[in-house]
């Protein structure tokens, strides 16, 4: 994964007190940054509104024939004796 590098701007006691924890920890004070980023963007991933199902007309409904594609099924090789039936060859 690529770092960037980036400035903030922090009051003096809370670096202090970053560089022992990171220490006692056994880390980095970037380390430590970033964890906590990381662990906030996959909290507001999970609360996220869940997009709900388009309303599609019954008549598309009616075309479907499964939710969910068979994982063996081999779609190019069907394709092929589709093409071998219609063209004969």
């Amino acid at each position: 994964m690529a770092t960037t590098k980036l400035t903030l701007s922090i009051d003096k006691a809370t670096v202090d007190f970053g560089k022992k924890y990171a220490e006692k920890k056994h880390t980095s004070l970037s380390k430590l940054v970033q964890s906590y980023l990381q662990s906030i963007s996959e909290i507001e991933a999970k609360q996220l509104p869940v997009k709900p199902k388009k309303n599609y007309p019954q008549w598309i409904k009616d075309l479907t024939l499964s939710e969910k594609p068979t994982p063996d099924f081999d779609h190019k090789a069907e394709y092929g004796k589709h093409i071998e039936e219609k063209y004969g060859l």
